[in-house]
């Protein structure tokens, strides 16, 4: 089994900025890509940034230029660093990833538990 374990949500006022942190642990043999996904009230989970483990990395319109997000594979981390942030960028912020347990094994899809951002005056 693998977790997924988040952390670095908050409030913060608009123009700030927060750092998300994601640590996979447990029966982590290889991960894939990873990602950043945020679910806003009403609203679909929609991918935020992902990142392959080569580093190849897509970005959602709305935060390209704002976000950036990185890994750590030695540490089987992903992180995803928030600049200029707006009230539309509230949402509760999941981290994803893709894991291999063992050499053999195909990939699962790993979700971590959430966290709320809030960007609010």
């Amino acid at each position: 089994q693998v977790q997924l374990v988040e952390s670095g949500g908050g409030e913060v006022q608009p123009g700030g900025s927060l750092t998300l942190s994601c640590t996979a642990s447990g029966s982590v043999f290889l991960i894939g890509v990873m990602g950043w996904f945020r679910q806003a009230p009403g609203k679909q989970r929609e991918l935020v940034a992902s990142i392959f483990r080569r580093g190849d990395i897509n970005y959602r319109d709305s935060v390209r230029g704002r976000f950036t997000i990185s890994r750590d594979n030695a540490k089987n981390a992903v992180y995803l660093q928030m600049n200029s942030l707006k009230p539309e960028d509230t949402a509760v912020y999941y981290c994803n990833a893709d894991v291999k347990e063992s050499l053999y094994s195909t990939y699962w899809e790993y979700w971590g538990q959430g966290m709320q951002v809030t960007v609010s005056s």
